[in-house]
C-alpha cells in the first residue's frame, strides 16, 4: 500500500510519519507532501518518498496521487491567520484533495480533524453523533472549516472517508502545553481541557487508516482525564495567581470534553498516555 500523508511538516504530520514509517510491511510505501524541500530531507533520509509543492497546486497534487492507495491528509491552517487561508486550507484544499483522489483510484482517505467542531458542550462527553455547532471565538474559521471539510468529504461516491477528531495536542517537546497559557490565564480555575499525547494521535490515525469496515465513520481521539486551568498552571511551572479563584465561573463544563468509547469499542484504541501527569512522569512532554 503506498500512502500520501499532508501536513507532515507540521506539530501532528512530523510526529506521525516516522511512525507510520515503522507500522510498514513489506511494500508498503509512505509518500509525503511538502512545500520545501529542505524539510522533507528527515523523512527521506527514513525512507519516505517525496514530492515538493502547494497542496493547492493541480499539477502538483497529481503528482503526489499517482499510484497511491490511501491517504492521510494532516495539511491545516489555525491560530493566528486570516479566515480566507483557513477556508482555503482547511475546507477547500481538503475538498479538493477528496476529489482529486477519488478520480486517481485512492482507496481509503483519513481526515484529521479536531474536537472543536462540536462547538458548545452538550452536558456530557461529545459523542460523534452530536450535531456540530460552528464558531467560537478562540479558533476563528478554523472549526466551521473543519466541520466542513468533513461533510463534504464524507459525502464523496467511491471514497473509503474516515474521520480522526484531534483532543488538544501536546507531547515531545510540541509547543502547545505552553501555548496553552494564552488562554488558560483568562479562564476559570474549574475550566477543563481535553488533550491527547503524539503517541496517542499517531496510535488513533494508525488505527484509522488500517481498520477495515470504518468507512464513513467519525472517531475522537483523546486521553482518558481531561486537565484544569490549575493543572496547566502547574504542568508550565508557573505559579497560580490567587485572582485566578476569585468570581469566575466555567460557562460551560462539557465545553470540549469527548467521549473515545467508539475508538475503543471499534478499534481496540487505549490511550499509551491516558493522562498529562503519565507522559509528565514518562519525560515525554
Amino acid at each position: 500500500m503506498l500512502t500520501l500523508v499532508t501536513g507532515t511538516t507540521g506539530q501532528v504530520g512530523r510526529r506521525f510519519v516516522p511512525r507510520l514509517l515503522q507500522q510498514t510491511q513489506a511494500g508498503d510505501q509512505v509518500r509525503v507532501l511538502v512545500r520545501d524541500e529542505e524539510r522533507a530531507a528527515p523523512f527521506a533520509d527514513l525512507g519516505a518518498q517525496v514530492v515538493t509543492g502547494d497542496l493547492r497546486d493541480g499539477e502538483v497534487l497529481g503528482k503526489a496521487l499517482a499510484g497511491a492507495d490511501a491517504v492521510v491528509n494532516i495539511a491545516a491552517s489555525f491560530r493566528d491567520v486570516p479566515d480566507e487561508e483557513a477556508w482555503a486550507v482547511n475546507r477547500d484544499a481538503a475538498l479538493e484533495l477528496g476529489r482529486a483522489s477519488t478520480a486517481s483510484g485512492v482507496r481509503r482517505f483519513v481526515q484529521v480533524s479536531s474536537i472543536v467542531v462540536y462547538g458548545t458542550g452538550r452536558g456530557r462527553p461529545l459523542t460523534e453523533e452530536d450535531p456540530v455547532v460552528p464558531g467560537g471565538l478562540m479558533w476563528g474559521a478554523y472549526a466551521q472549516s473543519k466541520g466542513e471539510a468533513e461533510r463534504g468529504l464524507l459525502a464523496l461516491d467511491g471514497l473509503d472517508v474516515r474521520v480522526g477528531r484531534l483532543a488538544f495536542v501536546y507531547g515531545e517537546g510540541d509547543p502547545h502545553l505552553a501555548q496553552s497559557m494564552r488562554w488558560a490565564s483568562y479562564w476559570p480555575d474549574t475550566q477543563r481541557l481535553h488533550m491527547v499525547h503524539h503517541a496517542d494521535v499517531a496510535q488513533g490515525l494508525l488505527r484509522l487508516l488500517y481498520a477495515p469496515g470504518a468507512d464513513g465513520r467519525i472517531y475522537n481521539i483523546a486521553d482518558d482525564s481531561p486537565v484544569t486551568t490549575v493543572d496547566l498552571y502547574q504542568l508550565n511551572g508557573i505559579d497560580i495567581p490567587p485572582a485566578l479563584y476569585d468570581n469566575r465561573t466555567d460557562p460551560d463544563p462539557w465545553l470540549g470534553i469527548a467521549s473515545t468509547a467508539r475508538i475503543r469499542r471499534e478499534l481496540g484504541y487505549r490511550p499509551l498516555y491516558p493522562s498529562v501527569w503519565t507522559a509528565r512522569d514518562a519525560g515525554v512532554l
